[in-house]
């Protein structure tokens, strides 16, 4: 106390103060799981000042979940929360002077899992009432499951054919205009008078989670693997892409904050880039080619021989 008050010394602080305060401050919608993960730091930090926490626990934290099996996502997550937590100590409280730099393991590169409209209208069809209404409104929107469940009528303008979706409820924190077209207007309309607050429910009840044993027996029974909820939205957004929707448009629709978010599906419509690839063609022309004449053709060969 001597030091703090006649040298200005900063008072030390542990890991579990900096923790209790950043969960009470944060306004991240995860804040319940990232808690959750901060438990596994217990065995680490749990009994050490921020001014202990140095490079070498974060490698031993590191190396022991990496130990575990997980993929690299797993271990970044632990890591992010540890991360976001020092560094809001030293930028916002002024608690320690530096945090130890985090460095995340690398992630590989998913390829971007979206449905043909076959394929959709196979899955739709499998589904139960309540699932196939709020599958075919994120198919019609692309908002994200907890925006479709949460959708309130007091947030739905039928007349003027859109919704919006406020700050709090959005995963960037802005507020996103939703334009309805004519299906997810029909699949509203058909929700009026079921309940007073929520546009989608099931048995009288608001809708909490789609992605339930139902949704997955629909899955299996449409033939379709590695497909979870949110890639409608992935769908949605490569149909748009394909359809010829701008980026900067997709990007308003979808209420990325990010261009590169969008920029994901734009290898899905390649057409632009067309008269550049054609002005290294030295053909003057291209032969007319028809499926059905290449089979006949393929046929009478086999009967030749």
């Amino acid at each position: 106390m001597w030091r703090i008050i006649q040298l200005g010394d900063k008072p030390r602080r542990t890991w579990k103060e900096a923790l209790v305060r950043w969960a009470r401050e944060t306004s991240r919608k995860t804040v319940q799981e990232d808690l959750a993960q901060a438990r596994q730091l217990d065995k680490f930090v749990g009994n050490l000042h921020l001014d202990e926490i140095t490079r070498d626990v974060v490698d031993r934290i590191t190396e022991w979940k990496s130990s575990t099996g997980v993929k690299p996502a797993t271990v970044n997550r632990l890591l992010e929360v540890l991360r976001v937590v020092l560094n809001t100590a030293v930028k916002h409280w002024e608690w320690i002077d530096r945090a130890p730099h985090i460095r995340m393991l690398r992630q590989a590169r998913k390829r971007i899992r979206w449905l043909t409209r076959q394929e959709a209208d196979r899955l739709v069809e499998c589904l139960p009432e309540h699932l196939k209404n709020t599958c075919r409104f994120s198919l019609a929107t692309g908002l994200r499951q907890a925006n479709v469940v949460g959708l309130q009528w007091t947030e739905v303008d039928l007349e003027r054919r859109v919704a919006w979706i406020h700050p709090d409820q959005s995963k960037t924190e802005m507020p996103i205009g939703v334009p309805l077209n004519r299906e997810a207007v029909v699949l509203l309309r058909a929700q009026v008078g079921k309940h007073k607050k929520y546009c989608f429910t099931y048995r009288g009840n608001n809708i909490l989670k789609c992605n339930t044993k139902a949704w997955r027996n629909a899955l299996i029974a449409a033939g379709i693997e590695n497909f979870r909820w949110h890639d409608l939205r992935h769908t949605w957004a490569s149909w748009h892409v394909q359809n010829g929707t701008p980026m900067h448009v997709l990007q308003e629709l979808g209420g990325w904050s990010d261009i590169r978010m969008v920029q994901r599906y734009a290898h899905l419509a390649p057409e632009h880039l067309s008269p550049y690839a054609e002005a290294l063609c030295r053909l003057e022309s291209v032969p007319t080619f028809s499926t059905t004449q290449a089979v006949q053709k393929q046929k009478s060969s086999y009967l030749d021989r």
